[in-house]
C-alpha cells in the first residue's frame, strides 16, 4: 500500500509540474521575449559594473534603436555621395486592386532609365499596413515613429487638421534626414518618373523645388512652390531652413496653412536670402503635373497629380496619364519626324474641386 502511495504522489507531482509548464509556456509572448532579448543586448550591464548595474534604460535603448535603424537604411540606400530618393506614404496609399504605391513604382518600370533608381529609394511608411506591403515588395523602408495621439494610417481630407500633422511630421523626418548628412530628392508617390531628373537639376544648388505654375524665371520667388517634389543639399544653410521651417509649426500666423503654405510665406518674408540659400524653381516643361502638363513630351521628366484632392481621383487620372506615356514608348521609335502628343484630360480629379 505504502508503494501505492507514493507512486500516486509521484504522480500528482508530475501532473502539477506539466500543467504549470503549459501554462507558462502558453502566456508567455514569443515577441516579448524577442524585445526582452534585445532589451538585454542593449541595456545589459557594462562589462566592467557589478552584476545589478546597467549602462542604459528602457527609453535610450529604443532612441538608440531607432537612430541605428534610420542610419543603417539611410547608408544602404543612398547613391554616391549620400544622395537618395524619399517618398512617404501611408495605409491610403496601398489599398485597392491597383493602389497608388502601384503606379508610383510602374512609373519606375515604364520611365526611360529610371529603373535603377529604386535601387536608391527610400519608402518611408506611417504606419503598420504600408510598412508591411514595403517589406513583402523588399524595397528600402523604414517605419516612421508616431506618438501615442498620432494616427497617420488612412486618407486625410486635404487641408484638414489631420492631414495638415501629417504633412508636419514628414518636415520633421525630412530635417533629420539631412542633420545626418544626407541629401535627398523627396518625391511625393502621386508622381511618374518618366526620366532621369539629375541631367535636369544642378548639384550645386542648395534647393530646387517644384513649382504648381511656372512663371518663366527660374530664379523667381514668385513661383507657386510644390513641396511635392524638391532636391536639397544637405548643408549648414538647408539646414538651419528646416529648423526654422519646422519651428514656425504653432505660430498663430501658420494656423490653419500646411507646411508648404509656411514654407512659401517664409519665402517671402526674405528668409531664402537671409540664409544665403541659392534656390531654383524647376521648370513645368520638365517637372510637370496636372496644375500645368509639359507640352513636350521628349523632354518631360516627371508628372505630378497635383491640382487634385483624393486619392482615388489620382489613381484615376494617374493611370491614364500612364498608358499615355506608354502609348507614347510604343509609337516613337518607328518615327522620324516628332509626334503630336496630348495627356487625356484630368477629368477625375477636376472634379474634387
Amino acid at each position: 500500500m505504502e508503494y501505492l502511495k507514493d507512486r500516486v504522489s509521484h504522480w500528482v507531482v508530475l501532473c502539477v509540474v506539466l500543467v504549470g509548464s503549459s501554462f507558462i509556456f502558453i502566456n508567455w509572448s514569443p515577441s516579448a521575449s524577442t524585445l526582452l532579448f534585445q532589451l538585454q543586448e542593449q541595456c545589459g550591464p557594462h562589462p566592467t559594473a557589478s552584476p545589478s548595474s546597467s549602462n542604459c534604460n528602457t527609453s535610450t535603448a529604443v532612441d538608440e534603436s531607432y537612430k541605428d535603424k534610420l542610419d543603417g537604411v539611410l547608408a544602404e540606400t543612398s547613391m554616391e555621395g549620400k544622395m537618395l530618393i524619399i517618398a512617404m506614404f501611408n495605409k491610403a496609399y496601398v489599398e485597392g486592386d491597383k493602389s497608388m504605391l502601384d503606379i508610383f513604382l510602374d512609373g519606375f518600370w515604364s520611365g526611360e532609365g529610371t529603373r535603377p533608381f529604386v535601387d536608391h529609394l527610400l519608402l518611408v511608411s506611417m504606419d503598420q499596413t504600408s510598412w508591411e506591403r514595403c517589406k513583402f515588395l523588399r524595397l528600402h523602408c523604414y517605419r516612421i515613429q508616431t506618438t501615442g495621439d498620432e494616427h497617420f494610417d488612412k486618407e486625410e481630407l486635404f487641408m484638414s487638421r489631420a492631414f495638415i500633422d501629417m504633412m508636419w511630421r514628414r518636415t520633421l523626418f525630412l530635417k533629420d534626414v539631412l542633420t545626418r548628412g544626407y541629401s535627398f530628392i523627396f518625391t511625393d508617390t502621386d508622381i511618374l518618373w518618366l526620366r532621369d531628373p539629375f541631367p535636369r537639376l544642378n548639384e550645386s544648388v542648395d534647393l530646387q523645388v517644384s513649382v504648381d505654375r511656372f512663371n518663366g524665371k527660374r530664379w523667381s520667388e514668385q513661383n507657386p512652390i510644390n513641396t511635392g517634389f524638391y532636391m536639397i543639399r544637405s548643408n549648414n544653410k538647408t539646414i538651419k531652413l528646416f529648423e526654422e521651417w519646422y519651428a514656425r509649426r504653432n505660430n498663430n500666423s501658420s494656423y490653419g496653412l500646411k507646411e508648404q503654405d509656411v514654407l512659401e510665406n517664409m519665402m517671402h518674408g526674405g528668409m531664402f536670402r537671409k540664409l544665403g540659400l541659392k534656390v531654383r524653381f524647376l521648370e513645368t516643361v520638365f517637372f510637370s503635373g496636372f496644375c500645368q502638363n509639359s507640352k513636350d513630351i521628349y523632354v518631360v521628366t516627371t508628372f505630378h497629380a497635383n491640382c487634385c484632392r483624393t486619392v482615388a481621383a489620382k489613381v484615376t487620372d494617374l493611370t491614364a496619364a500612364l498608358r499615355d506615356w506608354k502609348r507614347f514608348k510604343a509609337s516613337s521609335p518607328n518615327q522620324t519626324v516628332p509626334l503630336p502628343f496630348r495627356w487625356s484630360k484630368h477629368k477625375a480629379c477636376a472634379n474634387t474641386f
